[in-house]
């Protein structure tokens, strides 16, 4: 995660795809490939980063956030490279990692090795300092994504589920947030949770959403989401946030 001075402190704005009401609405779907993304980070130290919203130097207003989602950044690491303690304050922060090791630590105390397959969480809370390096010997993938809280403030929580199934959604109650993984094969269906707000990520693989033909690095931003499926046009895997 590329360290911020009061990046994290965003206003909690209004998403700009308004809502419609009525029973009979249909979804509405904002497809963001990943050539779009912004490329940030520091080369020279070994550290690429992608961010699909607005981020620090890379100031969008139209791209703040959506839904409770205010960043999806993807994150490669080289051995031996990472973000020197920086602080985070109201802002639930979860992380999955797509290839090699991330190694966590932070000011409560806690310090872990995540890897493929397990959800790491970190809610800053009223604030909390935390370290994040590649201390493996081969490259590191991650996508961190950030959600702005429900209330601000209260105690910096941690924790580490790891080998999380498909079946097994991750609850972030303090955001209002359900994070899905799914995982399919060619020509294999998934639902796609019903909600106000859905932010559909590809890790990895292809699939076809709506339609829609979506790669690795591909997001789509869907409002009133209702009946949707993914199908894998490849071995694919997903994170899917469903919000309120």
């Amino acid at each position: 995660m590329t360290p911020l001075t009061g990046a994290d402190q965003l206003p909690l704005l209004h998403c700009d795809l308004i809502r419609r009401a009525g029973p009979t609405v249909d979804p509405v779907m904002d497809i963001r490939r990943a050539d779009e993304r912004y490329q940030g980070g520091d080369p020279a130290a070994g550290i690429e980063s992608r961010h699909a919203f607005s981020f620090g130097s890379h100031y969008d207003p139209d791209n703040l956030r959506f839904g409770q989602v205010l960043a999806c950044n993807e994150e490669r690491l080289a051995p031996g490279a990472g973000f020197d303690e920086h602080p985070h304050s109201h802002t639930e922060i979860v992380t999955w990692v797509v290839e090699g090791e991330l190694t966590h630590r932070d000011s409560t105390g806690h310090e872990s090795v995540v890897r493929h397959g397990d959800v790491q969480r970190l809610s800053s809370a009223g604030g909390v300092r935390h370290v994040e390096r590649n201390d493996g010997p081969e490259p590191l993938t991650f996508i961190q994504m950030w959600l702005a809280p429900l209330q601000p403030g209260g105690d910096p929580f941690y924790e580490v589920v790891h080998g999380i199934a498909d079946s097994t959604p991750y609850a972030v109650p303090e955001a209002g947030a359900m994070l899905h993984v799914r995982r399919l094969g060619a020509g294999e269906r998934t639902a796609v949770p019903d909600g106000a707000y859905t932010y559909v990520h590809v890790v990895r693989g292809a699939v076809r959403l709506d339609g829609e033909e979506l790669g690795a690095g591909d997001a789509a931003r869907v409002t009133d989401a209702k009946g949707l499926e993914a199908e894998g046009v490849t071995e694919a895997e997903l994170l899917i946030w469903e919000m309120a």
